[in-house]
């Protein structure tokens, strides 16, 4: 029985690499062709985003409450604040947030800088996910 597994899985391989290169060749000859505008390939919204993103910065309107932990005093209160009022047109727009104390408002203040503002991606903010990402 392990002897002839052993033959079927050989004749398997054998017949594949012909089926292959005759794809290849048959391609080379013009009989069978793909273009790639005809592939339909799936795109991953999220990691095109992520891409778009400043490295080092918080996007206001797609950064979730865990990416805020780099900045002191934001984890997680004043992080969920800042998501629950998204979306932002510019970075200046998080200051008016309703219900924010002096301290919050002068902490935003000084850290201005480490914020940026894209268009919201729906990938990255549907259901919970600003607040729980999966990541774990």
């Amino acid at each position: 029985m392990k002897r002839f597994i052993g033959i079927m899985t050989a004749l398997l391989l054998i017949v594949g690499s012909w089926g292959f290169a005759g794809a290849a060749q048959a391609s080379e000859m013009g009989i069978f062709t793909v273009h790639s505008s005809n592939l339909l390939a799936r795109v991953n919204t999220s990691d095109a985003k992520r891409q778009e993103l400043i490295r080092g910065k918080l996007d206001l309107n797609n950064s979730d409450v865990r990416e805020f932990r780099k900045l002191r005093g934001f984890y997680p209160n004043l992080a969920s604040k800042i998501i629950q009022n998204a979306p932002y047109e510019s970075v200046d727009d998080v200051l008016d947030i309703p219900g924010l104390s002096d301290s919050q408002i002068e902490r935003l203040q000084a850290n201005l800088d480490e914020f940026f503002v894209t268009d919201v991606e729906a990938s990255m903010n549907s259901g919970g996910d600003r607040y729980n990402p999966g990541v774990y």
